[in-house]
């Protein structure tokens, strides 16, 4: 339930503003590994060591070494960070377009779950997306990843705003769950539709 007045529009990026693949990753590790492309799907997890590299508690190269014993991969990170930054196909240019127009009415944020080298990586791919938020919170930066209540409550203390006055957009369910839970007006994201239709609510022309 949205108790406060929206002062401010929080995004994810991946899923939301960023169209992302993680196929694109398994298809450029294969070659590395003895394990098939389905085993490598099967293999992969948003484990632990995963959550620690998204928090900046590991560092890439521990990560790295990670995946070479859960994937059966080569001991070769510069390959391996060639597939880890394949997952990012393109900008959703529809939702990019609109957090642009929105900015004439409220300030604009985001909030993504990632690490340096993702970070690095879709930074210089989509410029344009970083330029459409006035800042964006960055996991291995502030410490704590979504839906984590410590995630949603750093961003509102940043900005100076209750959690309340903020609305938010995530296409995973249970990062929105954990943002309604903290007391976010969350929105399910699973197209620029849900977007559109959100920010209509506001009352904002697109």
């Amino acid at each position: 339930m949205q108790t406060h007045k929206t002062q401010a529009l929080l995004f994810d990026l991946g899923g939301v503003v960023i169209d992302i693949d993680f196929d694109r990753a398994f298809k450029q590790w294969q070659p590395l590994s003895r394990l098939s492309l389905d085993e490598l799907r099967q293999a992969f997890k948003f484990d632990a060591p995963y959550q620690q590299h998204e928090r900046g508690a590991i560092t890439a190269s521990e990560y790295f070494a990670h995946l070479c014993v859960a994937l059966e991969l080569q001991d070769d990170h510069v390959r391996i960070e060639e597939g880890w930054n394949a997952i990012y196909v393109g900008e959703i240019v529809e939702t990019r377009s609109m957090v642009h127009a929105v900015r004439a009415q409220f300030p604009c944020y985001a909030l993504t779950n990632t690490n340096a080298t993702h970070q690095a990586a879709w930074s210089a791919m989509f410029p344009m997306v970083v330029q459409s938020f006035d800042r964006v919170f960055a996991s291995h930066e502030i410490g704590c990843r979504k839906p984590e209540r410590q995630a949603f409550e750093y961003v509102a203390h940043s900005l100076g705003l209750s959690l309340g006055a903020i609305m938010f957009f995530d296409d995973c369910l249970e990062n929105v769950e954990g943002a309604a839970s903290a007391g976010l007006h969350a929105i399910h994201v699973r197209g620029p539709g849900d977007v559109r239709s959100a920010l209509q609510t506001l009352g904002v022309a697109l």
